[in-house]
């Protein structure tokens, strides 16, 4: 693969410091917003570090229905069942301009044999996207889409000068399709959460005034 390995300045900006070693074995690409770069059933091989941007992973059906599992920032990593060499189970989406640090199955691959703690901190990795994923399907299963709805807003919300916040702009039609719902369902239960003093939205930035009644 073309491309210079990630700048310092890059690798800087990462946080975990597993993921910044996995990012030093790949090549920097850049993608503009609304790219796919992993479809669904292909058999690509490659990994995708986030250094700059957004992404989405999602799943989709026949007739263009969209689920997304999750979303990913700077300092993430998508593609790493790209290890087993089977086709994809998941697609993923720039949701704005990004770039990675792409890398390969054989880096990845020489890295996880010279270096057993390697091995280990990406085996952890991949335990808690499956405990993570557990959770969702049961959220899936269990709870109604008000439930599904009020969870994800609590998950999602950090502390902020002494206010409950969703730091990220996220929009209706994104929320009903990560809890699997119509927008108008969403609409109908951000209408609700609003009247009820729960939430307040300003500029797409969600605010939780107090904290939703787990049934509605």
């Amino acid at each position: 693969m073309t491309g210079d390995p990630p700048s310092p300045a890059q690798l800087a900006a990462i946080d975990d410091a597993f993921v910044r070693e996995l990012a030093t074995l790949g090549r920097v690409r850049s993608y503009p917003k609304n790219t796919v770069i992993i479809t669904e059933g292909d058999s690509s091989d490659s990994l995708f570090v986030v250094l700059s941007g957004k992404v989405k992973a999602f799943v989709s059906d026949s007739e263009g229905h969209e689920l997304i599992l999750d979303t990913q920032g700077p300092g993430d990593y998508v593609g790493e069942m790209a290890l087993d060499g089977k086709p994809r189970s998941a697609s993923v989406v720039t949701m704005e301009p990004t770039t990675f640090s792409v890398v390969q199955r054989e880096p990845l691959r020489d890295a996880i044999r010279r270096n057993p703690d390697f091995a280990l901190e990406m085996l952890s990795k991949v335990i808690e996207r499956a405990r993570d994923a557990t959770d969702n399907v049961k959220n899936l299963a269990l709870l109604d889409v008000y439930g599904r709805v009020a969870r994800l807003l609590l998950n999602m919300a950090v502390e902020t000068d002494g206010k409950l916040r969703i730091p990220e702009k996220i929009t209706q039609q994104e929320i009903a399709e990560r809890v699997g719902a119509s927008r108008d369902m969403v609409s109908r239960i951000f209408r609700d959460l609003t009247v009820g003093g729960y939430i307040s939205v300003e500029n797409r930035i969600i605010t939780i005034n107090k904290k939703p009644p787990a049934r509605w």
